[in-house]
């Protein structure tokens, strides 16, 4: 992995629009002067506990605790570590990154991947003008057409296609300065073993380019158009760039529909994934023709927190759905079928019903747990008791894992209409060995995981709550904020170690220092974080900087007095009349704090 100058990542911090960034994931509404909230990504929630600082680039949810800088949301959302987060917001904000001088090895390896991406990249567009600009490729056009796939909709997925000629690609690249050996190790060209010449892969093929979610080219997936051709669907071989079970089809240009949708399709062809995307259903991925891996289930998973299963109506489409359950158990997805008839893929579909009958049938998508129950009931012999029993001990796996719920008792019900036996008896021996009601753990009514709902942060007294608010007003309000802190006794003033180094930051920050988060020290990154999101709702104001302070000194002169009560010793009446004092000023600073925002708005 590269290691990039530090120069690099301010740059590339500086470049970043925290406000697209984060609403590429969440749907944002301005909720003060520097600050926007929305439902946390991170954890189940109906209320708004997450919110951005767009100016200080830092984000914080208030309900699970999760914060940080763009780097971090970057981290958290795609799976990736700090130098792929740094590569991520680089790409997406037009920034040039330079490389810390590394060892020759490490960057030859970093310098052959980039000149394979290239290559791919510049194959892919040849392609692209092979499909639409010659004549050899006339008969692809039309069968794209035939399956109801218009021209803007390919150009956006960049579909191609490879000439029959053995050395289109192969004389080009070299005439562009690559060699037999690039071509090859992009999964362009092959050798014969006998003679060891090079050719090219890729013939007399429709190609479609398989990208990772920043949109660039790994490889490509062909399918044959000559009757003769074996096999008919040819992928890139895996290698330095492109791994077969890696990624999802379509997931660069699906990833923020799916986003703000909170769910997202997933088909298996590629001719599918245009055609849901051309009508309408933009949160549409493929499997790119392999079983659904580990890999593309964490692809999923940083996509949306719902999968809708849109795979053809064959038993290979319906074992593809049981086997990408078995892998998404473990993550924590929900998953769901979308019915299709018999015989059919989405393409068929949305070219014979069209786009609003797809997306009808898309909404009436069935909790995964149901299309297991009624695919065993669909291939029982349900006419003999012998069958019954089957089927019943086919299903008490099913329903070990479902906890009690509606959805249970309604596909109790099902089985026992089915069968045509009493549901208390059915109900009965479907629960030989289920797991009891409490142990639901991470399940949900419809047996799929669910989204981990917020841990619970710890409660803050008085003291901590009046340090936190000071120290977010005076990030609002940074002239009359380093004032303040500068002549305080940060030691004296301050209950918690944490809140001392928070309010040390602070200083720092206001006197001209860096405003990224501190680095080897989370409590006090998640801190600092919070209290930037927090200052986003508030006003620049003397007089609001001069009331939280005073609150502060409140709090100190409560606890003065509560030692003072317990040792029995000191002047508690003088420490009682200050307090009052005390409050008297604030209520004052407070009040003049909320005069001077009446007579700006």
């Amino acid at each position: 992995m590269a290691r990039y100058t530090d120069d690099s990542r301010d740059r590339v911090r500086d470049a970043v629009d925290m406000v697209d960034l984060v609403g590429s994931r969440v749907e944002l509404r301005r909720a003060g002067v520097n600050r926007f909230e929305g439902l946390c990504p991170f954890h189940d929630e109906r209320t708004p506990s997450f919110g951005i600082n767009p100016a200080e680039k830092l984000y914080y949810c208030f309900g699970c605790g999760e914060g940080g800088d763009a780097f971090k949301f970057v981290q958290e959302t795609e799976g990736v570590g700090f130098a792929g987060a740094l590569e991520y917001l680089a790409d997406r904000y037009g920034v040039a990154l330079e490389v810390v001088e590394e060892d020759p090895a490490a960057a030859q390896r970093r310098a052959e991947r980039e000149r394979l991406l290239e290559l791919l990249e510049r194959t892919a567009a040849f392609y692209v003008r092979y499909l639409w600009d010659s004549e050899e490729a006339s008969h692809a056009r039309e069968y794209l057409a035939g399956r109801g796939l218009d021209e803007g909709a390919l150009r956006e997925f960049r579909v191609g296609y490879a000439p029959s000629a053995w050395d289109k690609v192969l004389v080009a690249s070299r005439r562009n300065g690559f060699t037999d050996r690039e071509l090859v190790a992009a999964g362009l060209a092959s050798r014969s073993q006998k003679e060891g010449r090079t050719y090219d892969r890729f013939r007399r093929r429709i190609m479609f380019p398989l990208c990772d979610q920043r949109g660039r080219v790994l490889g490509f997936g062909a399918r044959a158009m000559g009757a003769d051709q074996k096999p008919k669907y040819l992928n890139s071989a895996d290698g330095l760039v492109f791994h077969k079970g890696r990624h999802l089809f379509g997931a660069d240009i699906a990833r923020t529909p799916a986003t703000k949708a909170a769910e997202v399709i997933v088909a298996e062809g590629y001719t599918d994934v245009i055609a849901m995307h051309q009508a309408g259903l933009r949160h549409t991925v493929g499997l790119m023709g392999t079983a659904l891996t580990d890999e593309q289930v964490g692809e999923l998973a940083r996509l949306a927190p719902t999968v809708l299963l849109a795979l053809d109506a064959d038993a290979a489409g319906q074992e593809a759905m049981l086997r990408g359950a078995r892998v998404a158990a473990r993550r924590n997805l929900t998953l769901r079928v979308v019915p299709l008839p018999p015989g059919s893929d989405p393409a068929d579909l949305v070219a014979a019903e069209g786009a609003r009958a797809m997306a009808d049938r898309v909404d009436a998508s069935v909790p995964f747990v149901r299309f297991r129950v009624e695919r065993e009931l669909a291939g029982a012999d349900l006419s003999r008791a012998e069958g019954k029993d089957a089927v019943i001990a086919a299903l008490r796996p099913v329903f070990r894992d479902i906890p009690a719920s509606a959805m249970r008792e309604e596909l109790i019900g099902l089985v026992a209409d089915r069968t045509e036996l009493a549901p208390a008896l059915v109900a009965s021996w479907l629960a030989q060995g289920s797991r009891p009601a409490s142990g639901q753990g991470a399940n949900g009514a419809n047996g799929a995981p669910q989204r981990p709902p917020a841990l619970p942060q710890p409660a803050l007294d008085a003291a901590g709550r009046a340090e936190r608010s000071f120290l977010a007003q005076c990030l609002a309000s940074p002239v009359a904020g380093r004032a303040a802190l500068a002549e305080m006794d940060l030691d004296a003033e301050f209950s918690s170690d944490l809140t001392r180094r928070a309010a040390t930051h602070v200083l720092a920050q206001l006197a001209g220092g860096s405003t990224a988060l501190p680095e080897g020290d989370d409590e006090l990154a998640r801190l600092i974080a919070a209290l930037t999101v927090l200052s986003g709702g508030m006003r620049n104001s003397e007089a609001a900087v001069e009331g939280e302070r005073l609150s502060l000194e409140v709090q100190r002169v409560k606890r003065e007095i509560e030692v003072a009560k317990a040792a029995a010793a000191g002047d508690v009446g003088r420490l009682v009349a200050l307090r009052q004092e005390l409050e008297q000023r604030r209520d004052g600073a407070i009040a003049r704090a909320i005069e001077e925002t009446h007579a700006t708005d």
